[in-house]
């Protein structure tokens, strides 16, 4: 099914259900791994993953296609996230950097995550940036997000965009280097 034709299916209320589990189907596990890398523990990840879908679902017909179907979920995915780890922060009385930080210290004892020391180091240094940084960061670094289409996604100007990834690889590095 083309995305046009999943689009067409998902505005039809009588092939609305069908549709919505194709889509889930294509796009569930995408979705999880960006969400993961924004809250990093799996059960948080199911949770803001489930919100996700739901918005989408309710959503679905205010989608107006001026981007692809995935941006627009992307960007409903990493809003979802970053209003988890704010709530959380909130919740805790403490910043979002202590929260992710906290979040990334459990990482190790994580039933879900098989990553070599080199992974948690480089999970670390990524959790040592800003926000924004970080969700730029892993976009273009794990998922090969074009920064056109991340502009469309974090509604931010690609030359900020490719400013920030810049700045965010030479933090990192650094990190990695003195620690």
């Amino acid at each position: 099914m083309t995305e046009q034709e999943l689009i067409t299916s998902l505005k039809n209320p009588n092939t609305l259900n069908s549709a919505f589990k194709e889509l889930l189907k294509q796009y569930k596990e995408r979705l999880y791994w960006h969400i993961r890398k924004i809250v990093i523990d799996h059960d948080d990840t199911d949770d803001v993953l489930q919100n996700t879908f739901i918005k989408i679902y309710k959503n679905i017909g205010k989608f107006k296609a001026d981007s692809k179907l995935y941006s627009w979920m992307y960007r409903i995915a990493t809003n979802e996230s970053i209003t988890f780890i704010n709530q959380r922060a909130k919740k805790n009385n403490s910043a979002t950097e202590e929260v992710q930080q906290m979040l990334l210290n459990n990482l190790t004892s994580d039933e879900y995550f098989d990553g070599d020391e080199a992974q948690i180091k480089l999970q670390k240094a990524i959790a040592t940036l800003p926000q924004k940084q970080q969700l730029v960061f892993n976009m273009k670094y794990f998922d090969a997000i074009k920064y056109k289409e991340m502009s469309g996604i974090l509604e931010t100007s690609e030359g900020a965009l490719k400013a920030s990834y810049h700045i965010a690889s030479k933090k990192i590095e650094a990190y990695i280097l003195n620690n």
